[in-house]
């Protein structure tokens, strides 16, 4: 465990939702834990108008209200809470963040002021905050590190994502920039790359010769919920297939970096998301399903359509599924097809990966053959499973297919960090591995601006009802190839059969 510098942890959108149900939970664990140098204190930044006391109340009733929490360890923490109310839009006001750093400094007696900015906010400041921070000299590092953490979206488009770039750069250079997707930081999402170049079992078989074809499943049974206005304006290609989804793909399909690190690793990352192969008029015709749910009754329970949504235009055309049949261009994966889907109210919450191998060549077992895979669980039920064929008992050499499962339940005595937990760490510690460097975004943007361009298209959407896998056009998407999805349960293992 290594403990970062002593520093200051400033959060800009400080009363929003993502610092009280995500941020501040996953400091208080870091502290509580002991993952947090001796002297450090975590400034709260908005427009609300709050001072350190009441902002300390707010913070602990919060975190109340989450989780168990000891009272002798939250007051500690909340000591190290402190606020500041800002206009954020307005440069000049950014004098009085320069003089609570100053106090907070002095306070602490931190020699340098190492400052972790981090921008909970909505994406349409992420290009005024830092310019804002620059004209008071910010993130000037003659006097410690300073280091800046963007939440997703990273831009709208291609178009967008570049002109962010642009702006950010001009005042803040890459290693300062932390891109934060907490896929990223999942356990199981990091243990693809053990799973895969740790295990001479596996990674002599990962490429065309051996693989038939990959799944990647995004699944949630949630609708919009309260976010209809701000999803009608993103969809399923931004909101999960953009980002978390072809993450998820270029670890499954980069090749081993040099080394354990952040240029290495995202060298390899940023090689593989430039080789997608481009989609033509007729990949975006034949090879890609967008959906969107209609209502229906699940369980009992009434589920109304999309455009019934709150916030939702009545006559919305945003995808709330994204189906893609797509190819990685390169030496080790030419030829095989990687199937990608994300959907809402889908039949189960669920993230996974499974690697279909190709069947044995041996003519013996030609017409029986086992279909190989290995499924990798990213949540809920986070494990591995191999699926392999053995002699039924009896008579004969009839196969029977069987598996081996790994339950990350079983290391229950090693505590996981969650995904916001490990990256904080990550940020703090200046190792930047699990996070998105500018040239992987632009890669992710500039494969799905064809996408996002043909969804204009009036006939580019169809409907499925809630507490279905999606349209049945995205079923055909590998039926045209003698394939099929795998039916994904809530658990890792029951694939037979399954009650949802």
């Amino acid at each position: 465990m290594t403990i970062s510098d002593n520093n200051t942890i400033v959060i800009f959108g400080a009363s929003g939702d993502l610092t009280y149900r995500k941020l501040i939970p996953a400091l208080y664990h870091l502290y509580a834990s002991n993952q947090l140098p001796s002297s450090f204190s975590i400034l709260g930044v908005s427009r609300t108008q709050y001072d350190d006391e009441s902002y300390r109340e707010k913070m602990k009733q919060s975190l109340r209200e989450l989780e168990k929490t000891d009272p002798e360890i939250l007051d500690a923490f909340c000591h190290h809470l402190h606020y500041q109310a800002l206009n954020t839009s307005d440069v000049d006001e950014y004098s009085k963040l320069v003089c609570k750093l100053d106090q907070l400094a002095d306070k602490y007696q931190l020699e340098q002021q190492n400052t972790l900015f981090y921008l909970a906010t909505p994406p349409s400041l992420y290009g005024v905050i830092p310019s804002c921070l620059a004209a008071h000299g910010l993130n000037d590092e003659s006097n410690g590190w300073k280091r800046l953490i963007i939440e997703k979206p990273f831009g709208y488009d291609l178009a967008s994502a570049l002109e962010l770039g642009k702006q950010i750069h001009q005042y803040f250079e890459e290693h300062q920039i932390y891109r934060i997707d907490h896929y990223l930081g999942k356990e199981t999402v990091q243990n693809l790359l053990v799973l895969r170049f740790s295990n001479v079992m596996f990674e002599p078989l990962w490429n065309r010769n051996f693989i038939d074809y990959v799944e990647i499943t995004g699944s949630e049974f949630l609708g919009v919920e309260e976010r209809g206005g701000y999803y009608d304006g993103s969809g399923a290609m931004r909101d999960m297939f953009q980002n978390h989804l072809l993450q998820v793909l270029a670890m499954v399909g980069m090749e081993s970096p040099s080394a354990i690190n952040a240029d290495s690793m995202r060298d390899e990352i940023a090689k593989v998301l430039q080789s997608l192969q481009p989609l033509t008029e007729q990949d975006l015709r034949n090879n890609l399903v967008l959906g969107q749910y209609t209502e229906s009754e699940v369980r009992g329970q009434f589920l109304p359509s999309y455009r019934d949504e709150q916030g939702v235009a009545d006559d919305s055309r945003t995808e709330t599924y994204v189906g893609l049949k797509m190819f990685i261009n390169n030496w080790r994966w030419n030829g095989v097809p990687f199937y990608v889907r994300t959907g809402k109210r889908l039949p189960t919450r669920v993230t996974e990966v499974v690697v279909h191998f190709k069947k044995t060549p041996h003519p013996a077992f030609a017409e029986n053959a086992p279909e190989n895979k290995l499924v990798i669980r990213i949540q809920p039920d986070e494990g591995i499973q191999m699926r392999f064929g053995l002699k039924e008992p009896g008579s004969g050499f009839n196969v029977k297919d069987v598996s081996m499962d790994f339950h990350y339940q079983s290391l229950a005595e090693t505590q996981m960090l969650t995904a916001y937990e490990r990256l904080l760490l990550d940020a703090l510690n200046g190792d930047a591995t699990l996070f998105a460097r500018s040239d992987a975004v632009n890669a992710c943007w500039k494969f799905v601006q064809p996408i996002l361009d043909f969804k204009q298209d009036p006939q580019a959407l169809f409907g499925y009802a809630c507490g279905t896998w999606g349209p049945k056009e995205a079923d055909q998407l590998l039926e045209r190839d003698n394939r099929k999805w795998r039916f994904p349960c809530k658990n890792l293992t029951d694939t037979d059969y399954c009650e949802l």
